[in-house]
């Protein structure tokens, strides 16, 4: 049996879609299915009591954030593989069933994830290297957006590779994840002290370094809509990309840099990243343009940002408290 385990937070009409994808493309495969409220003020909880009565539903009064909410149901669940799925994922046919078979066959593999396509019928990045320096300079500078198929110049991403065979990775997205539970009585689930962002990377980080490996798998495929829990924050600041919270991505990754890789990699990374949004800033200063001043802005926003991430987490020793 496997145990499917969606965490929610403003998504009810997304999440129904999620449900009914799960429900039926899961063909043979025996399954209990969790959903775990985050608080959410759209109705969600009734429509999931109402529409998929053999769902367990949690309720959470806040926001606990991704990690404490899969623990939640982690600690009630029985089935031999955990999965993972977001709820702006609709799993595919034949999805689960793959997912579960690599996983029966691989008895190695601590975890895997699955092929990630969007709505447009385009690739996702669905399987990376651990974060570093080289990667964050070139995320951060536009290159491996550039250059996306490059083997070098996108390396974190696997650029260049065409996702049509199993391979092991450093790690996978939690947005569509299958993980053996013997491994997670070993290892623990996930680190609490990341609200969003990162936990699934220290996940498979700590799997690796306890013998495990990790896999990406081309024959389980979700479509995947993309933050769509985040962009409910109409409040908060949005990286370039548009779906990450920028404060608690620079939070999260203190937290990861410093447990991982200690107190110089920190101070190295978020170095870089006040070094590069100063150069941008003194680039529109220097170079007017009709962009020039939003630049200036943003730049400076990050800056701010990416100090407050230090103070909040004390250079990475602590997580705030919930909800962020």
């Amino acid at each position: 049996m496997v145990s499917v385990i969606i965490v929610s937070f403003n998504t009810r009409e997304i999440l129904a879609e999620c449900l009914m994808s799960l429900f039926r493309h899961a063909g043979e495969v025996p399954m209990e299915v969790f959903v775990v409220d985050n608080a959410s003020k759209d109705g969600s909880p009734s429509m999931v009591r109402e529409r998929f009565p053999a769902v367990r539903l949690i309720e959470n009064s806040d926001n606990r954030g991704f990690a404490a909410a899969n623990n939640q149901a982690y600690t009630l669940s029985q089935g031999d593989y955990v999965v993972l799925l977001n709820p702006d994922a609709y799993l595919q046919p034949e999805s689960l069933a793959n997912a579960v078979a690599f996983m029966d066959r691989t008895t190695g593999c601590g975890l895997s994830g699955g092929k990630i396509i969007s709505p447009k019928g385009t690739l996702e990045p669905s399987a990376r290297r651990f974060p570093s320096i080289r990667s964050k300079l070139l995320t951060i500078s536009g290159i491996s957006g550039r250059y996306p198929r490059s083997p070098i110049l996108n390396r974190h991403e696997f650029g260049g590779f065409n996702h049509d065979a199993p391979m092991e990775v450093d790690w996978v997205p939690g947005t569509f994840t299958i993980v053996r539970r013997s491994m997670l009585e070993s290892i623990g689930f996930f680190d609490e002290r990341f609200y969003l962002y990162y936990e699934e990377t220290d996940l498979c980080r700590r799997a690796k370094n306890a013998g495990w490996s990790v896999y990406f798998i081309p024959d389980a495929s979700v479509i995947h809509i993309g933050g769509a829990c985040s962009k409910t924050r109409k409040e908060k600041t949005f990286d370039d990309s548009g779906s990450q919270v920028l404060s608690f991505r620079l939070r999260s990754e203190c937290l990861y840099y410093r447990k991982n890789h200690g107190a110089a990699m920190l101070i190295a990374s978020t170095g870089l990243e006040i070094f590069w949004n100063l150069l941008i800033f003194t680039k529109n200063m220097v170079i007017p343009s009709e962009e020039a001043q939003r630049k200036r802005t943003a730049s400076i926003g990050i800056g701010k940002q990416t100090l407050r991430a230090l103070k909040d987490t004390r250079f990475g020793t602590i997580s705030p408290p919930t909800p962020w």
